[in-house]
């Protein structure tokens, strides 16, 4: 496997294009899988993303095979090779067109909606998938593109095959590909997790990349080794604007993280979930890019190793998890660049309980906590201990969170807020609710880093 999941490959693609960044640059994605790719990308280009709609013209006994794809704008291409391979007649063809026009423009109205279209005309455009077989899609994607005026076109995708590369040069000026391996027996062989992308997942990273796109990215690529850079212990971490990958030691483990230090940071939000994947979590990290656009610096890591985790009673260990958070604090607070920040912690689920227990600790000076649906009740015995502002968030319509936090406040002694987002579950999946908690974490942990710097 050389991707975990979209997500990272969007990343890892994102500093590949780092010579696009500062341009006037459009990233468009192909539904579903290449967005959460494209998004990543346009985040580190700090570029408006956009959504291309084409649909895959699957040779009817085995639709999985492209014997061409139709695009916006009346683009339509054709594989000759293939059809003749597949013995596809004009009737058989024109059959499954039509099919696919009918759905290429139902999806139309479901990603793009009333929204217009980000103007291409004129730019560069970055055409993303999370991978290319045959080619086909990726072909009519570029000729759509340029028909709708951009003056050069980049194909941009974490792995194709080798023979497609010079065949795809005929459509994009620019093809960029991380990996092109001679044995390739399908896209999803190269990732850990391909799990597929829903509708929902692509209309909600369009919304966030809207929201987002106005405002320049705060973390520039970091310098690479291999696949990422690595920061050890003792070692200075990344310069202002990069981020690095981390790995930091916690008696008697070591545990792994993602640093990202924007220019000129107001402070430094560290991460804690009860999960062992909190790094990969894309509400964490939405929420980290939303802290990012702000001036803040964030750690996302694991607070357990893989192996930790398959106990599951070692994710309601509050104490373990607690001793865990306040032993990545006081690394940080070694590591030249970063020391002199305020921390604060942003936790959910039974890591909001650590982050509580840990702000309680002696000498903690934490600056803010903010809980995400989180179960702040757990950490019942330490919470009249903390003196670090703390924000409540809890979904409306979550109503057992809703009471345990209820009871967590009525413990606490410092200044706090419980803000419950309407209409919203545990998770914050429904629209506009992810928004609303990065913005009210974002407002808090600012607000109250100022005044730790002031006072400073």
């Amino acid at each position: 496997m050389l991707f975990h999941d979209r997500m990272d490959a969007g990343r890892q693609l994102g500093r590949r294009l780092a010579h696009l960044r500062g341009r006037d640059v459009v990233v468009v994605g192909l539904p579903r899988g290449g967005i959460p790719v494209a998004y990543q990308v346009a985040r580190t280009l700090g570029a408006p993303l956009d959504v291309i709609l084409v649909r895959k013209l699957g040779v009817p006994f085995q639709p999985e095979l492209a014997m061409g794809a139709i695009a916006e704008g009346d683009v339509r291409v054709i594989n000759a090779e293939t059809r003749l391979m597949a013995d596809i007649g004009p009737d058989e063809l024109a059959a499954v067109e039509a099919r696919e026009r009918l759905e290429l423009d139902h999806r139309i109205r479901r990603f793009r909606g009333a929204r217009p279209r980000v103007p291409l005309a004129g730019r560069t455009v970055v055409v993303v998938d999370d991978g290319i077989a045959t080619g086909a899609t990726a072909s009519a994607a570029c000729q759509a593109v340029r028909a709708a005026g951009a003056t050069r076109i980049v194909l941009a995708a974490p792995v194709a095959p080798p023979d497609r590369i010079g065949w795809l040069r005929r459509d994009a000026d620019e093809v960029v590909c991380l990996h092109t391996p001679d044995r390739f027996f399908a896209i999803g062989t190269f990732y850990a997790d391909f799990a597929q992308t829903s509708d929902d997942e692509v209309t909600d990273l369009l919304r966030r990349a809207a929201v987002l796109a106005p405002q320049a990215p705060t973390a520039a690529p970091a310098e690479t080794h291999g696949t990422h850079g690595t920061a050890t212990p003792g070692a200075a971490p990344n310069p202002p604007g990069r981020e690095v990958e981390v790995d930091i030691p916690a008696v008697p483990v070591r545990l792994t993280g993602q640093l990202t230090v924007p220019e000129g940071a107001g402070g430094l939000v560290v991460f804690a979930h009860g999960s062992g994947s909190s790094r990969h979590s894309p509400r964490n990290r939405y929420v980290a890019e939303v802290l990012g656009a702000a001036g803040l610096a964030t750690l996302l890591f694991d607070l357990l190793t893989p192996a930790e985790e398959i106990d599951r009673a070692n994710v309601f260990d509050i104490g373990l998890l607690a001793h865990r958070l306040v032993d990545v604090t006081g690394w940080l607070r070694g590591q030249p660049g970063v020391s002199h920040l305020p921390v604060g912690y942003f936790g959910a689920s039974t890591g909001a309980a650590a982050a509580l227990w840990a702000a309680a600790e002696p000498g903690s000076r934490i600056a803010a906590v903010v809980s995400r649906g989180g179960r702040p009740d757990l950490a019942a015995s330490k919470l009249a201990a903390v003196t670090a502002p703390t924000l409540l968030v809890v979904g409306g319509h979550d109503d057992l969170v809703i009471d345990l936090n209820r009871q967590a406040q009525a413990r606490l002694r410092c200044e706090n807020r419980l803000a419950v987002v309407p209409r919203a579950t545990h998770l914050f999946a429904e629209p506009g609710a992810l928004e609303t908690v990065a913005t009210l974490a974002r407002d808090w942990f600012v607000h109250h880093m100022t005044l730790v710097a002031h006072r400073g």
